[in-house]
């Protein structure tokens, strides 16, 4: 897997897609062209192949989203931390609002397996949700709701639970620790219960390097954004070493957040004074285009996709072949 030493890329490398969007914090491709971009003015943004763009739902400020089996979208509203399914005609339900008798904590992300089953990334016990940021602890935890049951906490002790993932076969689940810089898995027994956690990769990717989304490719590779940085990493399967793919760093505001951080006073402008010259706060990287070889890089701040082609496909998710 030498190439993963080797590629690298610039902001000058990248093209783009869209425009007039609003927060594309995630984006899902299908095989057809379609892209799904969310969007804080209602829920879903679609970019489709012919160039058209449609508006779909509305949800308080839609953060990440998964499809399911039967095309739908299940959306994690991050406003109102709720995790909602909608469909492509727009109605919208309420799947998940409370648990344990109480309120959704800060409800950041939710996938849906090939089985139905939705893994709920829950960042924080804590609200607001900025307070696990600026002061983090180990209080994060994913849900597993499976059809006909009630939702249960499979996953505990994670230091800001960003996105969650399972790996093709279905064997792992896979989550970005923001707070910890890192990225862990767990096994995944038969009953959908979770085995001990492991770190994928380095114990920290560094200062300043807190991940937000990430995907895996066909070799088993994770590419994960470090939000701050306006960057891209890859943490190669078989040595376990990050390497950086891309960056476009504001060092100013870096060492601002990093000093903020250390004495307990970083606040949302101290993130939002990391955005780059071009790239502006990167939360997600997927997959797509005909060949599961094109990127694309959401993001908080800008108002269309980053994207480029990568030299490996990448992973398809249980949505690509239906």
């Amino acid at each position: 897997m030498s190439w993963i030493k080797d590629f690298k890329l610039t902001v000058a490398d990248l093209s783009f897609v869209g425009q007039d969007l609003s927060r594309p914090e995630c984006v899902l491709a299908e095989k057809s062209g379609d892209l799904w971009i969310s969007d804080n003015r209602h829920a879903l943004t679609h970019l489709c192949p012919d160039g058209s763009v449609e508006k779909i739902g509305q949800s308080g400020e839609t953060n990440g989203f998964t499809m399911d089996s039967q095309g739908n979208f299940i959306v994690a509203d991050w406003m109102h931390n709720k995790v909602l399914k909608i469909s492509r005609q727009g109605e919208t339900s309420v799947i998940l609002d409370a648990f344990e008798g109480k309120p959704l904590p800060p409800t950041n992300y939710v996938y849906c397996d090939s089985q139905d089953r939705l893994w709920i990334a829950i960042s924080s016990r804590r609200q607001p949700w900025f307070d696990a940021a600026a002061n983090p602890q180990p209080d994060g935890f994913v849900l597993l709701l499976e059809p006909g049951k009630a939702p249960r906490i499979v996953a505990e002790g994670i230091t800001f639970t960003n996105e969650v993932r399972l790996d093709p076969a279905e064997k792992y689940l896979y989550v970005a620790e923001t707070m910890a810089s890192k990225i862990s898995r767990f096994p995944i027994q038969s009953d959908g219960n979770l085995g001990s956690k492991e770190t994928f990769g380095p114990e920290s990717l560094g200062d300043t390097h807190q991940v937000d989304g990430f995907c895996l490719d066909a070799e088993g590779n994770v590419w994960v954004t470090t939000v701050l940085r306006n960057g891209l990493m890859v943490i190669d399967a078989q040595t376990r070493e990050a390497h950086t793919v891309l960056e476009d760093p504001n060092e100013a505001g870096l060492q601002a957040s990093k000093e903020a951080l250390e004495n307990g006073t970083m606040t949302p402008m101290h993130m939002m004074g990391c955005i780059g010259k071009t790239l502006l706060l990167v939360t997600s990287v997927n997959f797509g285009g005909p060949d599961l070889k094109t990127v694309y890089l959401g993001s908080l701040g800008m108002n269309r996709l980053a994207s480029f082609q990568a030299p490996v496909a990448g992973a398809p998710m249980p949505h690509w072949n239906r």
